[in-house]
């Protein structure tokens, strides 16, 4: 199966959970990241707002604001191609909707920081394999946005995908471009690279 039946099956798949489903993949995804120590050591942590039947991050991001951490949301770069930028998140912030149609932080009326100066960024993704392999939506954003990483000896962020365990696959083909991952948070366990 190439990378794009996959992409379609895998969505398909998540897409089909219920919203009781849905709400309590989300509290166990709580759960297991608010007791890790990536989790609990960050102080700005990126998280994302799920769509197409992505697990959904949004309770670890209230217990991250209750817990005084400085949480972010990327924004699409509107220079750079298909790259993010991050923008600070608070409840009540403004907000206004990219061009697919996902809600994002003012750019212009949040403060924004650069990729590189977040400890923790939880990203979604379409299938993972549990060495940590990662399949995105294809458009290279978040591999694009992290690209510094292949070439960085400085401290980075810690990055974790979060998915659902349906997504789960054996063995995931990587391009030369994938960015790797610390490991992969699904609703059953993290997976951590190896």
């Amino acid at each position: 199966m190439d990378r794009q039946q996959l992409r379609q099956q895998m969505r398909r798949g998540r897409r089909a959970l219920s919203p009781s489903q849905q709400s309590q993949a989300a509290a166990r995804l709580c759960r297991l990241l608010s007791r890790d120590p990536d989790f609990i050591r960050a102080d700005r942590v990126a998280f994302y707002l799920a769509s197409d039947g992505e697990i959904s991050p949004q309770p670890l991001l209230e217990l991250a604001l209750k817990m005084g951490k400085r949480c972010y949301l990327p924004v699409l770069h509107p220079i750079r191609h298909n790259r993010l930028w991050f923008v600070r998140y608070r409840p009540g912030c403004p907000m206004q909707r990219n061009r697919f149609g996902i809600d994002e932080p003012h750019d212009k009326l949040n403060p924004r920081v650069p990729a590189w100066s977040l400890d923790l960024v939880l990203l979604p993704l379409v299938a993972f394999d549990p060495q940590g392999g990662r399949l995105g939506m294809g458009g290279g954003f978040y591999d694009r946005s992290f690209a510094f990483k292949t070439r960085q000896t400085r401290r980075s962020p810690t990055l974790i995908g979060l998915a659902h365990e349906l997504q789960k696959v054996e063995r995931l083909p990587l391009a030369s471009w994938d960015i790797p991952l610390a490991g992969i948070a699904s609703d059953r366990r993290l997976y951590r690279s190896v």
